[in-house]
């Protein structure tokens, strides 16, 4: 077998090292274990800052004034997600603790005995009231008490079908056996050629699919809105009229919230790995081959 190694730029590694080197062989083993896309390792793909680097060395000359954008622009993708990550759990640290600790008598509240404040103790006292409630609603004396709570709760007319149906709401959601979002479809909205997004559910129930036509071959679908899926369209569709997708609910979450921008399974090191070859080539268009070894 006659393997010829091409003096072309440098394929990115970690650490912008290189995978194929000059005068050296490289066997389908080799190519198949090192090479990105060949193998099964992922940490083989460069990392941001070693692709920004190799995209500014390999594609020739550039002005200050183009690093420098470049800088930023990397020192923004890094920090932003790290900055709205750290200000939602902020935001909901302090949410809670608005909520919790106007109920805790001042004499055990930590800031009665240091000249600061501290974050998060309501959410500590949250936690451990909600687990401490689990627990004792799993014995014979909660399942009673609550028992006895919910009837009274019934009795009330306005109060009942509020306590209901967000009752079976969280139900649903926190139960692993419950009728929950798990399946993502594809149906022809708002006009027929245009695909929107739903999440599938349950099928409807026996009252409600007996009003139907073709009974029993409906199925409950919501469909999000952008960028803010908790409001939508909830209808029941015909299967016929559905495309069920293999992706998660997760991935098709991110779509929705992201408008577009975010595709399932989008590999960010991979699309920096393609652009940085693409600005070698355009650099260097032609490369001069050169055989670097002869193997029987």
């Amino acid at each position: 077998m006659l393997t010829c190694v091409f003096k072309a730029a440098p394929l990115l590694g970690r650490g912008g090292g290189r995978f194929c080197r000059e005068g050296s062989a490289l066997t389908d083993g080799d190519r198949d274990e090192r090479l990105p896309g060949g193998g099964t390792d992922e940490a083989l793909l460069p990392s941001a800052h070693d692709v920004v680097r190799d995209m500014t060395t390999l594609s020739g000359p550039t002005t200050f004034g183009a690093r420098l954008k470049t800088y930023f622009f990397t020192g923004l993708i890094v920090a932003g997600p790290l900055a709205i990550t750290a200000y939602i759990i902020w935001w909901l640290v302090t949410l809670v603790d608005g909520w919790v600790k106007p109920l805790i008598p001042l004499s055990y509240l930590p800031e009665t005995y240091l000249p600061f404040a501290i974050p998060g103790f309501g959410l500590i006292v949250a936690f451990v009231g909600l687990t401490l409630l689990g627990f004792l609603t799993a014995g014979l004396v909660g399942r009673t008490l609550l028992s006895f709570g919910e009837r009274v709760l019934a009795r009330m007319p306005v109060v009942r079908g509020l306590y209901k149906g967000v009752k079976q709401v969280f139900e649903t959601i926190f139960s692993q056996s419950g009728s929950s979002f798990r399946k993502v479809g594809l149906v022809q909205f708002p006009a027929p050629g245009m695909w929107s997004i739903v999440f599938l559910s349950a099928p409807p129930s026996e009252e409600m699919a007996s009003h139907m036509p073709e009974a029993g071959d409906y199925v409950s679908a919501f469909m999000p809105c952008t960028p803010n899926p908790t409001t939508g369209f909830f209808f029941f569709v015909p299967r016929k009229d559905l495309v069920e997708v293999s992706i998660s609910v997760e991935d098709a979450a991110k779509l929705i919230m992201s408008a577009g921008m975010i595709q399932p399974a989008a590999n960010a090191q991979a699309k920096l790995a393609q652009l940085a070859e693409t600005a070698r080539l355009t650099a260097d268009p032609i490369p001069s081959p050169r055989v670097a070894e002869k193997v029987e």
